[in-house]
């Protein structure tokens, strides 16, 4: 994943302890009610499209943006479906700490978008549209974040410890 030039600024006074910061999450679906997912270059794995919030930006922008910049998929947000702060920071190679805190966008393609699909960073392998009950391989955290953007209804979130909404 590329460090945003903000982080790398910050990086240079605070080193290496902990950032809090803001993350998105953009659960794509095309017209077909298939999902958009990348197989990330960093680990391999299969994903949820997702990024950093830059400084000004608003979180439904950056959700799209990132869709865009990793896919070439173009999206409209159409409403916030989850939103939740991370149980552990992360700790990266470079000894670096962060804690997210997500809000993860239910999106819709617009154009040609199952066309378009494809890598178009150096952050994925491939990307691919896929049925909801032909996921590949996923983490709880792209299984919820799904699971949540294909629903209707409130915002889930989760409360402090005393149980999830």
């Amino acid at each position: 994943m590329a460090t945003p030039d903000f982080i790398r600024d910050l990086r240079a006074s605070a080193g290496h302890q902990l950032l809090f910061l803001p993350g998105v999450t953009a659960i794509v679906f095309d017209d077909a009610g298939r999902v958009l997912l990348g197989r990330r270059a960093d680990t391999g794995q299969w994903a949820v499209i997702g990024g950093i919030v830059e400084p000004g930006e608003q979180p439904a922008d950056c959700a799209v943006r990132e869709v865009r910049e990793e896919t070439a998929v173009r999206c409209v947000a159409e409403r916030l479906a989850l939103v939740q702060t991370m149980e552990q920071p992360v700790v990266y190679p470079n000894r670096d700490v962060c804690q997210f805190v997500d809000m993860t966008f239910r999106c819709r393609a617009t154009g040609e978008a199952a066309r378009e699909a494809r890598v178009n960073d150096e952050e994925s392998l491939e990307v691919g549209w896929y049925e909801l009950d032909a996921l590949p391989p996923l983490t709880d955290y792209s299984l919820l974040r799904i699971k949540q953007a294909a629903q209707e209804g409130p915002v889930w979130f989760s409360s402090g410890g005393e149980g999830e909404v």
